[in-house]
């Protein structure tokens, strides 16, 4: 049987305990997970650029034998056949996601019809967890540490206190 190449894209700004739950699931099913930090030269309001972002990736996942960190721009089906991987995982929290993901599978399918896109439901206790509100909630100085991995914690600290 062939290995299974998957890649979880993803902007990871900055990366919480809902996606590590996500990279920690996807490395038992698949042999090979990229994590695809998506790197979008348009977006100013992000905290970390996409070569921190892979550091504290690489950081949280350190226990993980079987995964890769790397950035990448443009069309996520380009990057997923220049990596021929077979599978894009998506995490999901809500039906909205699911919404916009399923919409999202389809254009990419429609592309790229031999990838298939595979979703994993975040586990419960991370469904109200966002990178969005992660950022939110640091720039009030606010707990936050049972929501993130040590290294965003790390890092998260680094950045506001800089």
């Amino acid at each position: 049987m062939s290995k299974v190449h998957a890649v979880y894209p993803g902007s990871f700004d900055p990366l919480h305990n809902g996606h590590l739950d996500v990279i920690e699931r996807a490395s038992k099913v698949f042999n090979i997970v990229t994590i695809a930090v998506l790197n979008n030269s348009q977006k100013k309001n992000s905290m970390f650029t996409p070569n921190e972002r892979i550091k504290i990736i690489n950081k949280a996942c350190s226990h993980l034998t079987n995964i890769e960190v790397e950035s990448f721009e443009g069309l996520l089906v380009k990057y997923v056949q220049k990596k021929e991987a077979r599978v894009i995982v998506k995490g999901l929290r809500t039906i909205a996601d699911y919404e916009y993901e399923q919409l999202m599978a389809h254009i990419n399918r429609y592309l790229l019809p031999d990838v298939e896109t595979v979703f994993l439901l975040t586990d419960p206790r991370w469904s109200f967890v966002s990178s969005t509100r992660i950022k939110e909630i640091a720039n009030y100085d606010a707990d936050i540490s049972g929501l993130i991995p040590e290294a965003t914690q790390m890092a998260l600290l680094d950045k506001l206190n800089s």
